[in-house]
């Protein structure tokens, strides 16, 4: 009997060798609707007007929250496989879907399509609101929900599928943590990640593309950005982060505990267990986007109120 709710053993595979598996039909397109109803007045576009979609890519803040036991349970089953079971997930920080949409709907439309490659702007790592260790408990999975169809040339999310490897190695090599992004001058000596050089020595790229209802789930190490919608066709998907109780562990006395987020890393550093410990303290940063979502929301606020007049 397998040891896993929804994952396939070709799926533990994928998941191990690229960082990514893609949960297929997690939610109905009738619930879909129900949940992204509002985004068109949050945006404050037409939805069938393009002449006002004024930005090519929006990032909405969280206003609604889901419980993803009840509302996917099959997403919800996979990601305990993926990060060893439902009791190693934070219950301080409950995973948790939200409406914090991601709208991507004209980015980079009046270039030529350019297939993902290490040259592919905006390669990152998420976790822009804490100090990186090879242990960090913040991010302990990456999700992408898509909230609509994804096709092809259509803003899907570009993945690294090789990119563990050298963010592993990456963060083995500085126990004393890294950033996310540059700090004021004098903080410490910590790096900051250059995530173009870590894409330097990707080879293997996948496109997310899916229907509504699709959930990729990605290791939390895995670099990805976000490509160009040349079809303008409105994508809407979701990232949300899951908290882990603990921080990873990678020399537990059986190795048969080891999470599968766990083994990645331990298969990127090519061995059987690795005794870690953080070299400064852990750090909770506020990123420079919050301020944008912060004046972002407080204008969405006042148009919403206005249309309830």
């Amino acid at each position: 009997m397998s040891r896993y709710q929804v994952l396939s053993d070709s799926d533990v595979d994928q998941f191990l060798d690229q960082g990514f598996v893609a949960v297929r039909g997690c939610f109905s397109r009738a619930a879909a609707r129900e949940f992204t109803r509002p985004v068109w007045d949050r945006l404050g576009f037409v939805a069938d007007d393009p002449s006002t979609w004024a930005e090519p890519v929006v990032h909405l803040a969280g206003r609604r929250k889901l419980d993803v036991r009840e509302f996917a349970p099959k997403a919800w089953g996979a990601v305990c496989d993926l990060v060893g079971g439902a009791e190693r997930i934070s219950t301080e920080k409950p995973y948790a879907w939200s409406d914090g949409f991601i709208v991507n709907l004209w980015q980079g439309a009046d270039e030529p399509w350019a297939p993902a490659s290490p040259a592919s702007p905006g390669w990152h790592k998420d976790g822009d609101f804490f100090r990186h260790y090879l242990d960090s408990p913040e991010q302990g999975l990456l999700t992408l929900v898509l909230w609509s169809d994804v096709r092809h040339q259509g803003g899907a999310t570009f993945v690294a599928a090789d990119s563990v490897g050298p963010v592993a190695r990456f963060l083995a090599a500085h126990p004393e943590g890294a950033y996310p992004f540059p700090q004021p001058p004098g903080v410490d000596d910590a790096p900051v990640f250059s995530f173009p050089d870590l894409a330097a020595s990707c080879r293997e790229f996948v496109e997310a593309t899916g229907e509504v209802g699709d959930v990729y789930l990605l290791h939390p190490y895995v670099l990805h950005a976000k490509s160009q919608n040349v079809l303008r066709l409105p994508r809407i998907i979701t990232n949300p982060p899951l908290t882990l109780a603990e921080p990873m562990r990678f020399d537990r006395s059986d190795p048969n505990d080891h999470s599968l987020v766990e083994r990645a890393v331990l298969q990127a550093l090519d061995v059987p267990r690795f005794p870690f410990t953080p070299a400064a303290e852990r750090q909770e940063l506020v990123p420079p986007r919050v301020a944008i979502q912060r004046e972002r929301t407080a204008e969405e606020e006042r148009r919403l109120a206005g249309r309830a007049h």
